[in-house]
This record gives C-alpha cells, sequence and structure tokens, in this order.
C-alpha cells in the first residue's frame, strides 16, 4: 500500500493502492498496440461497453501507473516473453524509463524503443468504485490484481506519495477498524474482500473468470432516492 502525501487536495494523508487517473495517450492507438496478453474485446466484455473510456486503456493505466508509483513494469516482449528483470542490464533500463515517463515522456514510446509490449496476463480485475455525488471531486475508478514479477520489487517513490509497504490483507483492515489508518471505500474494501484468501492460488482461482467481484455505484442511482416515498412503495396496494 502508499499513503498519499498530506499536502495533496484530496485524500491527504489517506492509504491506497497505487495509481491514477487514465492519461488521454493511455486509450491512443499507439499505447493499445502495445498491449500483450488481452484483446480490446475482452477488455470491453469485462468493463462493458459503457465504460467512461476504451476499456482497454484502463489496464494500460494500470501498467504504467505500477511503474510511475512502485517501480514495477509488466513488460513482454513481441512474442510473450517476459521481461527478465533479475538481468540488471533490464532492471537500468527499466529504472530510465521510469526516469524518462515521470519527466513527460510517452510511455507507448518508451516501450516500443525496447521492443516490449505491456503484459497484460498477470493482471486480474478486481472492482469498480464511482464517488458519491457528494464528493467535492468525482471519478470513477477501476481496481487490479497482479503478483510482483519475478526479479522486481516496489519502491517507494515521494513525488506523490510519503509511505509504500507490504501488509497482509486482514491486518491492513484491523488498522481501518482502529483509526490506525484512514482509508476511501475502494481501498477498505479491496482489503476486506482480499483478507478472506488463505493464498495467492485462492485468490487467483476465484477471479479465474476475469469478472470484478464487488462494485460502489449505488451514487448512479441518488437522484432517484430523492424522490422515492419508501412508505408507498414498499408497501404497494
Amino acid at each position: 500500500m502508499i499513503r498519499r502525501n498530506k499536502g495533496m487536495k484530496f485524500l491527504a494523508g489517506y492509504y491506497a493502492f497505487p495509481g491514477g487517473k487514465v492519461d488521454p495517450d493511455d486509450a491512443a492507438a499507439g499505447s493499445l498496440a502495445r498491449c500483450h496478453g488481452l484483446t480490446a474485446d475482452e477488455a470491453t466484455s469485462a468493463l462493458g461497453a459503457d465504460a467512461e473510456v476504451t476499456p482497454l486503456a484502463f489496464w494500460v493505466t494500470a501498467v504504467r501507473e505500477l511503474l510511475e508509483e512502485s517501480g514495477i513494469l509488466l513488460a513482454c516482449d513481441a512474442g510473450g516473453g517476459a521481461v527478465d528483470a533479475t538481468d540488471a542490464a533490464v532492471m537500468t533500463t527499466i529504472e530510465g524509463c521510469r526516469k524518462e515517463l515521470m519527466a513527460g515522456a510517452s510511455f507507448a514510446e518508451l516501450l516500443a524503443r525496447q521492443g516490449w509490449f505491456c503484459d497484460l496476463r498477470p493482471l486480474r480485475y478486481l472492482s469498480h468504485f464511482i464517488t458519491p455525488r457528494t464528493s467535492p471531486i468525482r471519478f470513477t475508478a477501476r481496481f487490479f490484481l497482479c503478483p510482483v514479477p519475478p526479479g522486481q520489487a516496489p519502491r517507494l517513490f515521494t513525488e506523490e506519495t510519503s509511505e509504500g509497504f507490504w501488509i497482509f490483507p486482514g491486518e491492513g483492515y484491523r488498522r481501518f477498524l482502529a483509526g490506525e489508518m484512514k482509508m476511501a471505500e475502494p481501498a477498505e474494501y479491496g482489503l476486506a474482500w482480499l483478507a478472506q484468501f488463505g493464498s495467492l492460488e485462492d485468490l487467483w482461482t476465484a477471479h479465474a473468470d476475469g469478472r470484478h467481484k464487488f462494485h460502489g455505484i449505488i451514487d448512479r442511482i441518488d437522484a432517484f432516492w430523492e424522490h422515492f416515498d419508501w412508505r408507498a412503495n414498499r408497501f404497494p396496494s
């Protein structure tokens, strides 16, 4: 998990998962063409045709943001061979890609230069949340799971975060309930969901269907509740 910097204008100091917004470039043809392991149709099937942007772009964002915030790159070559980060030269290249990315370089161009593709095979779609209408900042968020690739490990980068650490899901949820770690609903529910599994294998089996497991989108019917008479409608004559 990471902790958002206390100077941020939204959810400052809250604990969350690495991530960020979908950039326009994530949905560009050049970025989508550098995806391996998931087709555009499969992404649409998982998210639905009414997704806010081109569905496959969410997976591109997940890969890019994971590199930006944790230094981990899910990548492979054109044949599907995973990038070997146990090779020191490859790890140096990954670190260089992150530096250029943070300086404003195009993620798709950085991948193309190395002959790499976003390796989407390790990712599993977890959940979908939309902020309530009362939130000062509105956005929709999609969450994914993935194992850490061999030879790589998450690191703390302080551009946007002040802490970064591994934690058992059940322990993280306990700390949330104890008031020791502030979290918004997506992180809270995500930890509670993960805590019920005894192993990564059990979790992966539960997600083999490629569908998300829970969502927080009740805000879509907020307007309906404003004019809903519970007494009149709960017991119709």
